[in-house]
């Protein structure tokens, strides 16, 4: 997830996300928490919080969270930021940036992307669970990382609130 925003933009976060935490091996999330209550939150739900501070977190995030994370997942090596810049060449960009990862999970626009560079970096973005900004729903993302394989990723959208 990325771009929560809270209590800014919603009072928590969404139901169906919250019951899927504790399911998932580790929780990423790319930045733009807002409050500490939510990482405090996802920390004591999940196995495993990855997170980064975004570009509207205080000085107590900053404290607790960095701003680039890596992390091995299912014998794939992933990166974390909050903001990967624009769209327009994205993929050579974060290649050239993060030449040793295999996935690379990014927030900031609110806008779901899923795309592969041209020498195989998979850069995921999930959108916001509390955010739409201009998306018709809030989203999540989910995966699996086994073997050295990303499968089954899924963009979840969320109902109107």
């Amino acid at each position: 997830m990325s771009d929560t925003h809270l209590p800014k933009r919603a009072k928590g976060l969404p139901a169906e996300l919250l019951d899927r935490i504790p399911e998932a091996d580790a929780v990423i999330h790319a930045g733009d928490w807002v409050d500490e209550a939510t990482l405090d939150l996802l920390e004591a739900r999940s196995r495993r919080v990855i997170g980064v501070y975004g570009n509207n977190d205080g000085p107590g995030l900053r404290a607790r969270l960095p701003e680039v994370a890596l992390a091995e997942l299912g014998g794939l090596r992933f990166g974390v930021v909050h903001d990967s810049g624009p769209a327009q060449g994205r993929e050579r960009r974060c290649e050239e940036r993060f030449p040793d990862l295999d996935v690379l999970v990014f927030g900031h626009s609110h806008i779901p992307w899923d795309s592969t560079a041209p020498g195989g970096l998979r850069l995921l973005n999930p959108g916001s669970p509390t955010d739409r900004r201009r998306q018709p729903y809030g989203t999540y993302l989910t995966a699996v990382a086994a073997a050295g394989v990303l499968s089954e990723v899924r963009l979840h959208e969320l109902p109107r609130r």
